[in-house]
């Protein structure tokens, strides 16, 4: 098949969660189809990036994207004028489309492929036989989930309203595309939404990853250190490691006073630098090309979330590196995680203090915790196994 693969964020290096489900979905496709990538770029994008998809992809097409505040404030706006969500508006962009036109209009294609519902309005304005949405996440219930722990009640309205209009969003595109695939069996149920009425069953294939490409990490025995790795603009990111700072940190400093927490990721938020300015034994790195000398002396690795969608990568990516893992009921939705098998779950700042104490005190508990997460995303989460269920949604039978 010739498939059209769409993506708001260029999938390579694999570092963000919905890069990794990105690039494993195309590695996995383009080992039976001809893909055409049309993705979006920064300006940190490494021409390398491009490069390396090239080398797998049938053809690969970048279109320069640029935020920032002054246009967000505009789309804002426009979203009020026109009641639209914000998210939607924000990703409705002219460069886009003219691109996919010259495109479309040079080769047909079997399959347009929406990874993420910020590229579902492009798949539907060009023709094609076959239409899927990737939904990596049920995008409503993120918001919905940070309106829920706002405590301003400007901001919380805002949120709220974005909620609603998402839901009406994402209800009408589960009606419009031939096939929706989520991530996790929440999200499905997320989307059964008033008025969405799929026309094909809503088919789950979660996130995988390549585990014989991440090695283990030796950690020091004695390490008394905790870590946090992901987006650090990603509001639900942002939102967690704030609680986790003001409610659970100061639990354990009662009885382990030099341990330090590494927030570890891109693009650190305002909050987050606060933070680290007031309190030294908290360190916001930034941006990190290799988290392996932080990642050696971390006695629990930490997902705090209270909000979001999907699947958390960072857990898969923190069980390869067989890293202990302590983390909320929101946070490992999704996932195959067991309670004191092959990770701690924790939903209140006492649950979470204990767990992190407990990993702090005990090096042979979590040393075998971390083992068994090891051995869960080698036998549950490995791409080259897992993927083979896309064949579903694009068979290859007498293909290339």
């Amino acid at each position: 098949m010739d498939i059209l693969f769409l993506s708001n964020v260029l999938p390579y290096p694999l570092d963000a969660g919905p890069k990794v489900r990105s690039y494993y979905v195309l590695r996995y496709l383009a080992q039976f189809h001809r893909v055409t990538l049309v993705t979006h770029t920064r300006a940190n994008d490494p021409d390398a990036a491009v490069t390396h998809l090239r080398s797998f992809c049938h053809a690969v097409h970048t279109v320069p994207l640029a935020r920032s505040r002054l246009h967000d404030a505009r789309y804002l706006a426009l979203a009020a004028l026109y009641q639209k969500s914000f998210l939607v508006i924000r990703d409705e962009l002219a460069s886009m489309h003219a691109a996919l036109k010259q495109i479309t209009a040079r080769q047909n294609f079997d399959a347009i492929h929406a990874d993420q519902l910020s590229t579902a309005h492009y798949a539907l304005a060009y023709r094609a036989p076959r239409r899927v949405l990737d939904q990596h996440n049920a995008v409503w219930t993120i918001v919905h989930r940070l309106a829920q722990n706002e405590t301003l009640p400007p901001k919380r309205w805002l949120l709220k309203r974005e909620t609603r209009l998402l839901q009406r969003h994402e209800a009408e595109m589960i009606r419009a595309f031939d096939q929706i695939i989520t991530v996790t069996e929440q999200d499905r149920r997320a989307l059964e939404l008033p008025n969405a009425s799929p026309r094909a069953p809503i088919l789950t294939i979660p996130i995988c990853i390549d585990p014989a490409e991440i090695q283990p990490v030796t950690r020091n025995p004695h390490a008394q250190h905790i870590a946090c790795v992901g987006s650090m603009f990603y509001p639900p990111n942002v939102d967690g490691i704030v609680w986790f700072a003001r409610t659970v940190l100061p639990r354990v400093w009662e009885r382990f006073p030099q341990t330090k927490f590494f927030v570890i990721g891109a693009r650190p938020a305002r909050e987050l630098l606060q933070l680290a300015a007031n309190e030294a034994r908290i360190v916001v790195t930034g941006y990190v090309a290799d988290t392996t000398p932080f990642l050696q002396e971390t006695a629990a690795f930490i997902v705090p979330l209270r909000a979001g969608g999907g699947m958390r990568v960072k857990i898969l990516d923190a069980w390869a590196r067989a890293l202990p893992l302590v983390t909320t009921t929101i946070g490992c939705e999704g996932i195959a995680v067991h309670d004191g098998a092959n990770a701690l779950l924790a939903d209140t700042p006492e649950a979470f203090a204990h767990a992190v104490n407990t990993l702090l005190g005990d090096n042979a508990f979590a040393e075998r915790l971390a083992r068994q997460g090891r051995a869960t995303v080698e036998t549950a989460y490995a791409w080259r196994t897992r993927y083979q269920a896309w064949d579903a949604v694009y068979p290859h039978q007498n293909e290339n």
